[in-house]
């Protein structure tokens, strides 16, 4: 680790790649503590990072940098800024120029487009390289250089004004709100036929009760898919927002999605990064390479994915265009919408806050010599009659700090399972400056918990005593309740306001 330095990451160029390369970004920032980061990437996968609290800087590569003569503009760009290392996650050998005319000292990536002469750190592809999964591809680079480079799952940050801006979008449909996404732009091979979409939205209106969002670019959307659903827009069943919504839009607006079902895409991939169940169509493409990536044994937040692929000769052939689709063709609409209630949360769920709203908050409790539950704690079980789990989500960055017993935290909050009647307790072990996706107010944990046990978050409460709870529950669109104690106030308006827990029986 090089302390007071600065390091240049070039970004990839698809949404998709971007996604999966995000581990990675926040691998070079684990590596490089103090560094200052700064991100090159086209301006669509800029958005993506404007909230990514690993990266300090942005640089936009717009058009203007794509003649030579931009190409040399932009390198004097970066040489004023001095940075003395790049790392390339983009594959072409435009990136390694570009940092090689910014006489920038160090310069790492994979030894591929015959750019290697212009690295100083070229990383050799071998056949096991291309086998990875993505995620995995561009952390290895970093591994191979003597990086500590563990692997996340990806995460993308979104501010609570942008969520609540597509809930507010929303709010109008029934439910379950399913995004629909038929595009790909990679090719057309990686599309699934858009008569087989227009049925599945049909059955989800008629069959589900519940209605379609359609998400893409305009000039990838066949009209045909409109058709059979252009009437139920008026009655709530059916929004179409194909070229309507910016990068961070889409994003915001697929987290409040109960479920995406989508080809092998951008959208798919941003999906899993914040947190919505993914139904993915495979059909030219690998999904061991590009397909939702697997869960960690610990994952700092959780979604469920089904991958749906037929079996045949030809597949994966990664052509752009196919003029017999027979792996596309053999998956039928019935195939689809079958595997919805698989991953469609139905449960509903009181999630509370430890600390300060069901028991004393103590300040890093750390012995049972200090639990102090509060009155009625035994009682909240009749919520269960009501057909409420009964969740704990608590932020423990004692653990994190060494200042806190992992093991008290586990037995203290399986007395609240076995003694109160909890269905799950869920705390998160870092500290705030891990940025990671679980610690409250980021939804990390109701996600985990959603995709654990199927539960309709939007049919579910948050209670509890800090702002931080409330703005969680806000971001997923759980009812918040904050119980009212002389030691946090309250300064999100229009929130219901209790101060025992006696009070939540009664309104629950």
């Amino acid at each position: 680790m090089v302390s007071n330095t600065k390091v240049l990451v070039r970004g990839v160029n698809w949404i998709g790649d971007a996604v999966m390369s995000a581990p990675a970004l926040r691998a070079v920032k684990g590596a490089y503590p103090d560094a200052d980061i700064t991100l090159l990437a086209n301006p669509t996968v800029a958005s993506l990072f404007e909230k990514d609290p690993h990266i300090g800087a942005i640089v936009k590569y717009e058009d203007v940098y794509r003649t030579l003569s931009g190409r040399l503009r932009l390198s004097r760009r970066l040489k004023m800024e001095n940075f003395s290392t790049a790392i390339l996650l983009q594959n072409a050998f435009d990136a390694a120029f570009i940092a090689w005319l910014a006489r920038i000292g160090q310069r790492v990536g994979y030894n591929r487009d015959a750019r290697g002469v212009l690295l100083t750190k070229a990383v050799a592809v071998t056949s096991e390289t291309l086998q990875l999964h993505h995620c995995h591809y561009y952390l290895n680079m970093l591994t191979s250089v003597g990086l500590n480079a563990p692997y996340r799952l990806p995460w993308i940050y979104l501010a609570g004004q942008e969520r609540q801006s597509a809930l507010e979008a929303l709010s109008h449909l029934r439910r379950p709100v399913i995004g629909i996404n038929p595009g790909a732009a990679f090719g057309s091979a990686k599309r699934w036929p858009p008569e087989r979409f227009a049925t599945l939205i049909g059955r989800i209106i008629k069959e589900k009760g519940g209605s379609a969002v359609l998400f893409g670019s305009e000039k990838l959307i066949d009209p045909d898919i409109l058709a059979p659903t252009a009437a139920d827009a008026a009655a709530g069943t059916f929004l179409d927002l194909t070229g309507k919504t910016s990068v961070r839009q889409l994003c915001a607006t697929i987290a409040n999605c109960d479920l995406l079902i989508t080809n092998d895409s951008g959208p798919m991939h941003i999906a899993y990064a914040v947190g919505t169940p993914v139904l993915a169509i495979f059909g030219s493409t690998s999904p061991e390479l590009t397909g939702p990536p697997e869960i960690p044994a610990h994952p700092e937040f959780s979604y469920r994915h089904r991958v749906i692929r037929k079996p045949v000769r030809c597949a994966p052939c990664f052509k752009r265009t196919c003029e017999h689709l027979t792996c596309m063709n053999a998956i039928s609409a019935a195939d689809v919408f079958n595997e919805i209630d698989s991953l469609w949360g139905r449960r509903k769920a009181v999630f509370f806050d430890r600390d300060g709203t069901l028991c004393e908050d103590a300040d890093y409790l750390n012995s049972f010599d200090d639990f102090r539950p509060y009155d009625g704690l035994e009682r909240i079980k009749v919520l269960k009659d009501k057909g409420y789990m009964l969740i704990g989500i608590s932020n423990q960055s004692g653990i994190g700090r060494g200042i806190v017993n992992e093991e008290f935290v586990k037995a203290l909050h399986q007395v609240f399972i076995d003694k109160y009647g909890f269905d799950d307790f869920y705390y998160c072990r870092h500290i705030p400056a891990d940025n990671c996706a679980c610690r409250k107010p980021s939804p990390g944990m109701l996600l985990r918990a959603r995709a654990d046990h199927g539960i309709d978050l939007k049919n579910s409460i948050f209670v509890g005593d800090k702002n931080a709870d409330m703005e969680t529950a806000l971001a997923v669109g759980a009812r918040p309740i904050f119980f009212r104690t002389k030691k946090h106030t309250l300064s999100i308006t229009g929130i219901r306001q209790i101060s025992t827990l006696e009070e939540l029986q009664a309104i629950v």
